[in-house]
Formats: structure tokens, C-alpha cells, sequence
């Protein structure tokens, strides 16, 4: 599984016209399911995505202190198959994304883990397959990109835990 986070002062995704979601202050997530994803994967992404300390502490005025639960901000999902998309020449392929059929229930049951993990109310989401328009208010601009264990590769930390790719590994 693949997310591409972005931490926004606002977001909102569209659907024919119609505004389904909204959030203020919190996180946008671009969530890509690849073929071979499992619970496992969706456990990682959910709590890493979570507990990822990408907001200040207002208080100790330090930086890259505060998760979006310790802020009680939102999280707006956004499923995006086209994050495992491999360029072909100059055509997209997208036969490692995990087919529709599949991936649709797996996607609700990642919402369901946010919303479990997290807040309900807190946790919203797209509309799985539709073509959404996707706004938002970047704040930083800050976008991380998370890779589940099973397909972190090259971008593994030193201490397998959390997916980011450092530096010395680039």
C-alpha cells in the first residue's frame, strides 16, 4: 500500500458537481492499494499515517512535534489507484494496483481502520472509483510518502519501522 500524506490547513473532494467531503486542518491522504496487500498493510498505513508527527507543538513552539490525533484535526482519504502506475513508454500501466472488485472493499474496510483507530467523525473519505476533483490548502507545503512493509523495498529505514526513505538511502 501506498499514501502520499499531505498536511493541509483545508481539503475537500468533489463528485459530479457536489462537494462529498470536507475537512479543516489535518491530512490529506492519497491512498494507492497495490495487488498484493494485505490487513497487515492496512494495519501499518493506519496507524503509521496516524501517529506521524508532522504538526508543531503550539505549546513548546517545537517543530515536528504533534500527530493529527494529538491535535484532534482531520483525515480526508482519497483512494488513488494511479499511485502504482509504471510508465510504459509514455503510457501508464496499472496492472500491479489491486483490480476494483478487490480493492473497493479492501479500501472501506482502511477507512473503517482509521475511523476505529482514530474518530468517526474525524475520518472522512472520497468516493471509491468515482472521478473526484480533489482541493486543498497545503500547509508548508508538507508531503511525506508511506510504503507498507511488504512493498517498502529500497525505501526501508535502517530500523524497518517506518517506511520514509532517508538520505544516506537515497
Amino acid at each position: 500500500m501506498r499514501a502520499v500524506v499531505q498536511r493541509v490547513l483545508s481539503a475537500s473532494v468533489e463528485v459530479e458537481g457536489r462537494v462529498v467531503s470536507a475537512i479543516g486542518p489535518g491530512l490529506l491522504v492519497l491512498v494507492g492499494v497495490h495487488e498484493a496487500d494485505t490487513d497487515s498493510d492496512a494495519d501499518y498505513i493506519s496507524r503509521k499515517i496516524l501517529n506521524m508527527r508532522l504538526f508543531p507543538n503550539e505549546k513548546t513552539g517545537k517543530a515536528w512535534d504533534q500527530s493529527v490525533m494529538q491535535r484532534n484535526f482531520e483525515v480526508l482519504l482519497v483512494s488513488q489507484f494511479t499511485l502504482y502506475g509504471i510508465l510504459k513508454g509514455n503510457k501508464p500501466d496499472f496492472h500491479v494496483a489491486m483490480p476494483p472488485t478487490k480493492a473497493k472493499p479492501f479500501y472501506a474496510s482502511l477507512v473503517e481502520k482509521f475511523q476505529r483507530s482514530y474518530s468517526a467523525d474525524s475520518v472522512k473519505d472520497g468516493v471509491f472509483g468515482a472521478m473526484m476533483k480533489v482541493s486543498l490548502v497545503n500547509d508548508g507545503p508538507v508531503t511525506m510518502q508511506v510504503d507498507s512493509p511488504s512493498l517498502q523495498g529500497t525505501t526501508q529505514s535502517s530500523n524497518g519501522d517506518d517506511g520514509l526513505l532517508r538520505d544516506s538511502e537515497a
